[in-house]
């Protein structure tokens, strides 16, 4: 079930995108509080936030059940080499979801 909220899907801006990700990241992290602050176009997950595989396979889950099909994480690192996949951080993620919600074809219910 998507449950997205018109702003973003259609403005698609950094900061909110930025914003519905870092709970996405607490999420995951469970128990685990961020510092107010923490989570920056910057941070890299594997080296900043310290996610495993099996967090980043969640977080695909939870952006999925955010945004749809429109954001399709595991179509964004296919084409990613190991290092790249390891280095990922937040910002460039954000990026890509606001490209993907610009996207003639997001706004179509799925």
């Amino acid at each position: 079930m998507t449950t997205s909220r018109p702003g973003v899907s259609e403005g698609a801006d950094e900061a909110e995108v930025l914003a519905e990700l870092t709970d996405m990241i607490q999420q995951v992290l469970g128990g685990y509080a961020l510092q107010e602050g923490e989570v920056t176009m910057r941070t890299r997950f594997g080296r900043d936030l310290e996610l495993e595989s099996i967090d980043l396979v969640t977080l695909a889950g939870l952006l999925e059940e955010r945004y749809g099909r429109a954001v399709n994480f595991a179509e964004f690192v296919a084409d990613m080499e190991l290092e790249e996949i390891i280095e990922l951080d937040v910002g460039r993620l954000v990026e890509h979801i606001c490209l993907c919600l610009k996207a003639p074809d997001a706004a179509r219910p799925r």
